[in-house]
């Protein structure tokens, strides 16, 4: 007998949370998008080099975006977890772009990661993308000789390794469970919900 076939509509089941930290203090000078007030904090951990998370911000974080931060609902807190010296690099150059400008030059990192990550000369690509995306090279090239932010995105690392337990990317914290891995949409719905029956 054939297994009975799943609702189409069938709300998808919140993981486990890997491990619980309670209140995660978010720093003034972190990265974030959405409203301070927002109910949810989401704080991923990613690198520019890793492909789950390029999935993650093609497939997940537009519907994350539209569905939970821009109505107030959730706000994401990113916090850079370089799995290499090219995805500090490109860190660097996103973080050198401007508060402004940062989460579009995270976008543009993940959708292009494929073509600039293997490039022959990547560093060369990156410069290519920091060019379009209004940067000098002068510019560029003052960036990725700033030992003091390659300091900071590298301590940030240590911080989300030993901290809180970070070993693979993406990892997502929501309200201070841990969760490795790239979640769906669903999924984060799932996890909130469970949180707030809790509450």
């Amino acid at each position: 007998v054939a297994a009975e076939a799943k609702p189409a509509d069938a709300r998808p089941t919140a993981p486990k949370a890997e491990a619980s930290f309670g209140d995660i203090k978010i720093g003034a000078d972190e990265y974030v998008m959405g409203q301070a007030d927002a109910p949810v904090t989401i704080i991923e951990y990613a690198s520019l080099t890793c492909p789950h998370c390029a999935h993650f911000h093609a497939n997940t974080m537009p519907g994350l975006k539209k569905e939970l931060i821009d109505t107030g609902k959730a706000r994401l807190v990113y916090r850079d977890f370089p799995l290499d010296q090219l995805a500090l690099t490109a860190s660097m150059v996103a973080r050198c772009a401007g508060r402004g400008r940062f989460f579009g030059f995270l976008d543009t990192f993940f959708i292009s990661q494929q073509s600039w990550s293997r490039s022959q000369n990547p560093v060369a690509a990156i410069a290519g993308i920091a060019r379009l995306g209004g940067m000098s090279q002068e510019k560029f090239d003052a960036c990725i000789r700033d030992q003091k932010m390659a300091d900071a995105i590298l301590a940030q690392r240590l911080e989300g390794d030993k901290t809180y337990g970070v070993n693979s990317t993406p990892t997502l914290i929501i309200n201070g469970e841990r969760y490795g891995g790239a979640l769906t949409l669903g999924q984060i719905k799932a996890v909130i919900a469970r949180q707030a029956s809790k509450s």
